[in-house]
């Protein structure tokens, strides 16, 4: 048998995609989500995400960890499935379409730019002096280093303390390292140890948005610029005065890498 799929990135977050507008692929297959995500047996991904019709909207986002299992949000790869439907054809320049988390509005430019609105976040809740905790569609924990450590982070071994740590380890968290910038605005250099990876990955859009938030409490004025190894991303929001966010827009490229066809 023969599983036709693309291979999406959204700065070097990179997702295997699948039109399943046919409700074909068992969603309840683990391990063949696991191989296809794998990067030495299969085709190689830090998720999968299956684009499936939906009644009420465009198109419906099922997002898959890379362990095989059903996510909760990810901004990147709602940004991808927005570019992929773009491709296909599914949808012009602007859509709504169902994710994990709920209804998400976006638009594409002509340029390969999507921007997405997430949804609104109840607020922050500080944990100590440098931790922020927030739920951006994925529980994120902010941590805010002194300038100049971020590069030589072991970001594999701190994040993962955090995310099994006995405050987490029920339901887990991603873990985001932040620098703040030394001249304003320069943008905010972020890394990411995500949670289902278990990993750094190149970069997280739910991540850059809870950094962005949290970030509004030390002083960042949306439009928030943030950069992570595999690229630059922008946030922008407004914030209530009870101190929840709304109108967030996460925005960035998203860009098909291949296509092909994989034997199972």
């Amino acid at each position: 048998m023969r599983l036709p799929f693309h291979k999406y990135q959204g700065t070097g977050n990179d997702f295997v995609m699948i039109d399943d507008r046919a409700h074909q692929f068992d969603a309840t297959n683990h391990a063949l989500v696991r191989f296809l995500c794998d990067r030495r047996r299969g085709i190689g991904a830090d998720g999968l995400i299956l684009l499936r019709k939906h009644a009420d909207f465009d198109f419906e986002m099922v997002y898959f960890n890379a362990d095989g299992y059903l996510g909760s949000m990810c901004g990147n790869g709602g940004r991808c499935t927005v570019a992929f439907a773009h491709r296909l054809g599914a949808i012009q320049a602007e859509t709504k379409f169902l994710a994990a988390d709920g209804p998400h509005e976006a638009h594409i430019e002509a340029d390969g730019t999507v921007h997405l609105r997430m949804q609104d976040v109840a607020g922050q809740q500080e944990i100590e002096k440098d931790d922020i905790f927030l739920d951006t569609g994925s529980p994120h924990l902010v941590r805010f280093l002194p300038s100049s450590r971020l590069a030589e982070l072991n970001v594999f071994a701190e994040g993962r303390a955090v995310r099994y740590s006995e405050r987490f380890r029920e339901k887990g968290t991603n873990v985001n390292f932040v620098e703040i910038p030394l001249v304003a605005g320069q943008p905010w250099q972020v890394r990411t140890y995500e949670r289902g990876v278990e990993d750094e990955t190149l970069s997280c859009g739910t991540g850059v948005t809870a950094v962005a938030l949290a970030a509004s409490r030390r002083g960042a004025a949306s439009p928030v610029q943030l950069r992570t190894p595999g690229g630059d991303l922008q946030v922008a929001f407004k914030v209530r005065p009870d101190g929840s966010f709304t109108q967030v827009y996460l925005s960035g490229p998203a860009t098909k890498v291949f296509e092909g066809n994989i034997e199972l």
